[in-house]
């Protein structure tokens, strides 16, 4: 079943709320994708408010593929809240940019876009092992 919604935004993940912190400004929230995998987001107060958003909720949390940071190294630390191990599915270079599109932790699709400089430096190929990293404010979080 496909839990895609109309939106630019490549990657798309539907999960649980599991946990919801409020702070002055803004909200965290944390999200389980079926089991598999975690997921943070970091929204503003408002924007929680307005979606209603309750702990045990279903939600789709949605970024951008140009805001997926790829490493090779899969044991990277990094100040990225989500980081999320996968394989390399698909390589297609164009002229400036490539998508690569990961396997990510539970059969969930990963969609990054990197400069093919960054392509040619990470030296990404079919089956190899990365780490894709997503800050927690650049995750989108929408609900139906």
């Amino acid at each position: 079943m496909s839990h895609h919604t109309l939106s630019s935004a490549r990657n798309q993940f539907a999960g649980k709320i599991v946990a919801l912190t409020k702070g002055a400004v803004n909200t965290e929230v944390v999200l389980d994708l079926d089991g598999s995998a975690g997921l943070a987001a970091i929204i503003t107060n408002t924007s929680a408010a307005s979606l209603e958003l309750k702990v045990g909720a279903q939600v789709l949390a949605l970024t951008k593929a140009s805001w997926v940071i790829l490493s090779t190294d899969t044991s990277l630390k990094t100040s990225a809240r989500n980081q999320l191990k996968g394989k390399v599915k698909t390589v297609k270079r164009g002229a400036v940019n490539a998508e690569v599109v990961l396997d990510g932790p539970g059969g969930i699709e990963i969609v990054s876009i990197i400069t093919n400089d960054s392509l040619d430096r990470l030296a990404l190929k079919e089956g190899q092992e990365v780490l894709a990293l997503i800050k927690a404010s650049h995750v989108i979080i929408g609900v139906r």
